[in-house]
């Protein structure tokens, strides 16, 4: 009997897997969106309150577009079922969850769904420990 044979994979395992790494994908190309609009249409945004974190627009828009692309292809690694791919894809996640956090003056509605969706994404990879598709 081979190792593979050995540890039979949960399904609710791979299916939290491939969940976080469609997630980890439509959101990050979401985010890349949000910063290539932010690049364009700098007048897009408008920021409703005095804010500690005051960046120009242009560099909340190289911020989510470089953030958007790495976060969409850590989801393609994700799907190797690799314990580094799901390390990459959490602190990514949190990093994510972070610009979100701080862009909520520009576009607040928006940056909570992006958080609640980053935090999907750390509970999807995290829920089950060593439980995944290889």
């Amino acid at each position: 009997m081979t190792q593979h044979d050995a540890t039979p994979r949960s399904t609710t395992a791979v299916g939290f897997t491939v969940f976080a790494g469609v997630l980890m994908m439509t959101a990050g190309l979401v985010q890349a969106l949000t910063g290539l609009i932010a690049l364009f249409n700098d007048e897009f945004f408008v920021v409703g309150e005095e804010y500690i974190f005051q960046f120009d627009i242009s560099t909340w828009g190289w911020i989510h577009l470089i953030l958007g692309i790495v976060v969409a292809l850590a989801g393609v690694f994700v799907f190797s079922g690799a314990v580094w791919a799901r390390t990459i894809g959490v602190i990514l996640a949190v990093l994510s969850a972070v610009a979100n956090f701080l862009w909520l003056p520009w576009y607040p509605v928006w940056g909570i769904i992006m958080i609640a969706l980053a935090v999907f994404v750390i509970w999807a990879l995290t829920v089950h420990g060593r439980d995944i598709v290889e």
